[in-house]
C-alpha cells in the first residue's frame, strides 16, 4: 500500500488520483493541497479526507509532518520547481506533471534536488505508458522494420482543444505559463526519444502564431461569443456557445466543461461564459503562444526525426511513421500498420480508444503511469519508470528547439 498526497486538485490531479479508487489494494489518497475552496472540498469529499489532511496551499502540506510516501504534483507550470524541490526535501517521491519547469534553470534545480535527496521522480510523459506504446516499442525491439533510420510524428492538437487551452485557457500566454512546445509537446519530443533512443547533434524549429490574431476576427464579431450576432457565431468553429454550452445541453460533463465552471451546472457555465476567459472571442489578441510548430532533429549517428504540432486540425490521437532498413511502420493510437520490404503488409488493430486525450485518460496512459509509479515506490525500484535522464533530455531538446525557432537558426547540441 502506497499513501499518496495530491498537490493540486484540478482536472489532472483528480484524474491521476483516480488510480486509488481503481486499485484500493495498492494505493490510497491521504491528503490534498488546493487553494480553490470548491475544488478542495470536492476532492476531500471524493476521497474521504478530513481535518488535518486538507490543506489550502502546498506549502502548508510541506510544513506538516510527512503524511505519505509519495506526492502527485499537478500545480500550474510555474509552481512546479519550487514545490517539487520542497516535497523531495520533505521525503516524498514524486509523480510530477509535465513540464518539469518552465525554464531550463529550474529544470536543473529540480534535477539537483532529485540527485541530492535520492527521491524517485516519475514525469507525466503519459505517451510512454499506454498499451499502444508498449506494443509499438516491442515491435521495434523485435526488429520488425530493421534499424529505425527516420521518424515523422504529428500531434493534431484539435481546433477546439487549442482554443480552449492555448487561446482562452491557462496556457495562452507564455509569460504566465510556458512556451506552447513545452506545455503541450515536450512529451512528443520525449516520444521520439522513446522510439529512437540516442543523442541529438542539431535542432531546428519553425512556426508561430498565425491564425488566432485580431486581424482574422470575423466582421461584426463581438468580444464574447454569447453576445455575437447569430450569423457570425454560427459560422465560427471556435464558438464558446458550441464548444461548451451546447455540449452541456447534449449531456456532456467532465473535461473541458468542469474547467470552465466548477461546480459544473448550466447556471455556472453561463456565468463563466459571460464573465470569464472561456467566453471570449479567440481573435482578441490576448494569447501569444504558437499555434503551429515544426521541429527537426538530426542525431549524432545521422538518423533524423521530425515533429509537427498543429492547432488547426481534427482532434485525434498522434500519428507516427517510422522508416527502417527493412520496412515502414505507421501507428495512430488505435492500430499499427507494418510494411516489410520482403514479407509485405499486415495490420494490427489494438482495439484502443478513438483518440488519446485527457478525456479518455490518454488511452490508458494516465492509469499506466500511476500504476508503474506506485509499483516503483512500493518496491523501491524505479526500473518500470522512464529513466529520469531521458525526461530531462527531452526538456533540453525542447528548450533548444524554442531557441532555434526564435533565433531563426539551427542550434548545435553540446555533447
Amino acid at each position: 500500500m502506497v499513501n499518496l498526497v495530491v498537490v493540486g486538485a484540478g482536472s489532472r490531479g483528480f484524474a491521476l488520483a483516480q488510480y486509488a479508487r481503481h486499485r484500493p489494494d495498492r494505493a490510497r489518497v491521504v491528503a490534498v493541497a488546493e487553494p480553490r475552496e470548491a475544488h478542495r472540498e470536492a476532492f476531500a469529499r471524493a476521497f474521504g479526507l478530513e481535518g488535518g489532511r486538507v490543506f489550502r496551499d502546498w506549502r502548508e502540506l510541506v510544513e506538516a509532518p510527512r503524511l505519505g510516501e509519495a506526492a502527485i504534483v499537478a500545480l500550474p507550470d510555474r509552481l512546479h520547481a519550487e514545490a517539487a524541490v520542497a516535497l523531495m526535501e520533505r521525503g516524498y517521491h514524486l509523480l510530477l506533471e509535465k513540464p518539469i519547469a518552465p525554464t531550463w534553470e529550474e529544470v536543473e534545480r529540480v534535477a539537483e534536488a532529485k540527485a541530492r535527496t535520492g527521491r524517485m521522480v516519475a514525469l507525466a510523459h503519459v505517451l510512454r505508458y499506454t498499451p499502444y506504446a508498449r506494443r509499438l516499442k516491442a515491435l521495434l525491439e523485435e526488429g520488425a522494420i530493421g534499424e529505425v533510420v527516420s521518424a515523422q510524428h504529428l500531434e493534431p492538437v484539435g481546433h477546439w482543444h487549442f482554443a480552449h487551452s492555448f487561446v482562452r485557457g491557462n496556457w495562452r500566454r507564455e509569460g504566465e505559463s510556458s512556451p506552447f512546445l513545452l506545455a503541450k509537446s515536450v512529451h512528443d519530443l520525449d516520444w521520439l526519444l522513446f522510439l529512437l533512443p540516442g543523442r541529438v547533434r542539431r535542432v531546428a524549429s519553425f512556426g508561430g502564431l498565425y491564425h488566432f490574431r485580431p486581424e482574422n476576427r470575423p466582421k461584426g464579431a463581438a468580444e464574447r461569443c454569447l453576445h455575437c450576432p447569430e450569423e457570425v457565431e454560427r459560422s465560427c468553429p471556435f464558438s464558446a456557445r458550441r464548444i461548451y454550452l451546447e455540449a452541456y445541453d447534449r449531456g456532456e460533463r467532465g473535461w473541458p466543461l468542469d474547467v470552465v465552471a466548477f461546480p459544473l451546472t448550466r447556471e455556472n457555465l453561463l456565468r463563466a461564459l459571460e464573465e470569464g476567459p472561456y467566453g471570449e472571442c479567440v481573435y482578441l489578441g490576448l494569447n501569444d503562444v504558437a499555434d503551429h510548430q515544426v521541429v527537426a532533429l538530426e542525431y549524432r549517428d545521422g538518423r533524423t526525426a521530425s515533429f509537427h504540432a498543429e492547432a488547426l486540425s481534427r482532434m485525434r490521437f498522434r500519428e507516427t511513421r517510422l522508416f527502417g532498413t527493412e520496412g515502414e511502420l505507421f501507428g495512430d493510437g488505435r492500430r499499427l500498420r507494418l510494411f516489410h520490404f520482403l514479407k509485405g503488409e499486415r495490420e494490427l488493430d489494438l482495439a484502443l480508444e478513438e483518440e488519446a486525450s485527457v478525456r479518455t485518460g490518454h488511452a490508458g496512459g494516465d492509469m499506466g503511469l500511476v500504476e508503474d509509479f506506485v509499483e516503483a515506490v512500493a518496491r523501491e525500484d524505479p526500473s518500470r519508470l522512464e529513466p529520469w535522464e531521458e525526461a530531462v533530455y527531452a526538456h533540453r531538446l525542447t528548450f533548444l528547439a524554442e531557441r532555434a525557432r526564435r533565433e531563426g537558426r539551427v542550434v548545435e547540441v553540446e555533447a
